[in-house]
């Protein structure tokens, strides 16, 4: 009789998952923008969608996502490149909604003196800041990170009720400044210390009136 015993594991086996290459990540965050505009020209002939494709605050939290897939990291060259990343993630947005637009018989002209080209500009700085400031260890950045990003959505939210929300209803803005609010609340609950909650709710509040300000001097 055969008394050789089979070895049985006494731990589960562990599969090693390879990590995604770099190259890779940043590949397909650029793809991941090109597709966001396109999505947002359809968009636009949804009901229901329409406004919301029209607004900036969706494709500002899209850029932050995506440099976030592209695995961006903290550091005094990394901080730099993934501004940089987010300036050319929101211009690839744009490159892709006027391709499809105008593939869609919608003539669009894309030019470098187009308002929201020129906004692309801080916004995906302030982007690619944000997606540093959230993967810090730290919870002021964290906070001010999330605090950022509730100004955008809550300052084109006011600033839409104020100026446009007669021809597209009110609806699709007050979802944006709820959600924004929503924002900053995590922002300012999940401090552990009283600095990191006026930061969060500093830059919040005080973000918010600059956005606002910015539409309004610039009419956009």
């Amino acid at each position: 009789m055969d008394t050789t015993m089979k070895a049985t594991p006494t731990a589960p086996e562990r599969v090693a998952c390879a990590a995604v290459p770099p190259a890779a990540r940043v590949t397909m965050a650029l793809t991941g923008s090109l597709l966001a505009g396109v999505l947002t020209s359809f968009g636009q002939a949804v009901p229901g969608l329409s406004t919301v494709s029209n607004s900036a605050g969706p494709w500002f939290v899209v850029a932050v996502l995506l440099c976030l897939l592209a695995g961006v990291r903290a550091g005094r060259v990394a901080l730099p490149l993934a501004m940089l990343l987010g300036v050319v993630l929101l211009e690839l947005m744009h490159v892709g909604y006027w391709a499809t637009t105008n593939l869609r018989g919608f003539p669009d002209v894309l030019s470098v003196t187009n308002f929201w080209v020129l906004v692309g500009i801080p916004a995906g700085m302030l982007a690619g800041a944000v997606a540093v400031a959230v993967r810090s260890p730290s919870v002021r950045w964290r906070g001010a990170a999330l605090g950022a990003t509730a100004a955008v959505l809550v300052g084109e939210g006011v600033r839409a009720l104020l100026q446009v929300a007669d021809t597209t209803g009110p609806v699709a803005w007050v979802v944006e400044i709820v959600v924004g609010v929503v924002l900053l609340a995590v922002a300012v609950l999940t401090a552990r210390d009283p600095l990191g909650r006026v930061v969060a709710l500093g830059i919040g509040v005080l973000g918010t009136v600059g956005v606002l300000g910015a539409y309004l001097a610039l009419g956009g």
